[in-house]
């Protein structure tokens, strides 16, 4: 206990600073949770969702893992979706990638972690699979990385779109739209991965179109300049 006293004496000054500023910020915040949207994101503690995006507690329902993976067997992930659909109702599923993630860096060059942890990079290690041969084409390490942090995004949105939750919500008519974003450590900026989808027919063809958009993003990116600082 007393090696967290600090932690503690800093929410008990953070709270005050709160009610100063608001003093019935807590009082909504008991009666209510109507949040719009659904982040998945990575578990990284350099991506903090809620102050990434300026919103409140309150106004994002938030799933992270490590590699923002949203894998079919998964049943967090898979509860977190559907209670966020069918109890709170969201609009919009962004599923949030980073560069430099420790987690795909551990999944492209296969380090053996041991225990659940090997298992579950393994979800990351298909994406890398199924996209080997733009991997392989990328001949700089720190790149070829940063292209699987962007694969994964859009494999782990995908996987969102062709989940049962959202499935049965857009078979009912629910406004809902599933999008693949990535933060860039170094500014601070999300990045669209070229991925929004609002029903099941904009999934026809959608994997090839998203990953010709990532390969021209990049090309644009890279052609600014050799002197960019890394992702």
């Amino acid at each position: 206990m007393e090696d967290l006293h600090e932690l503690l004496l800093r929410n008990a000054r953070w709270a005050e600073r709160i009610v100063e500023a608001d003093p019935q910020f807590f009082k909504r915040l008991v009666s209510q949770q109507n949040p719009e949207y659904l982040w998945i994101g990575c578990s990284d503690s350099r991506v903090p969702a809620n102050e990434i995006v300026d919103l409140q507690p309150g106004e994002l329902f938030v799933h992270r893992n490590v590699g923002n993976v949203v894998a079919h067997s998964d049943v967090n992930a898979q509860s977190v979706i559907q209670f966020a659909l069918e109890v709170l109702n969201v609009r919009h599923i962004m599923v949030v990638g980073h560069y430099r993630c420790s987690g795909v860096h551990a999944a492209l060059h296969r380090q053996p972690l041991g225990g659940v942890a090997d298992a579950w990079l393994s979800h990351i290690r298909e994406v890398a699979d199924q996209h080997d041969e733009l991997l392989d084409a990328e001949p700089l390490e720190h790149r070829r990385e940063a292209l699987l942090c962007e694969l994964n995004v859009l494999e782990q949105a995908l996987n969102v779109c062709h989940s049962v939750p959202v499935r049965n919500a857009w078979s009912r008519g629910q406004p809902l739209t599933v999008h693949g974003w990535i933060y860039r450590l170094g500014d601070g900026r999300l990045r669209h991965s070229g991925l929004s989808v609002s029903n099941t027919r904009q999934l026809d063809g959608l994997r090839h179109k998203a990953v010709e958009t990532i390969v021209r993003m990049r090309r644009a990116y890279y052609a600014q300049g050799q002197t960019m600082p890394s992702r």
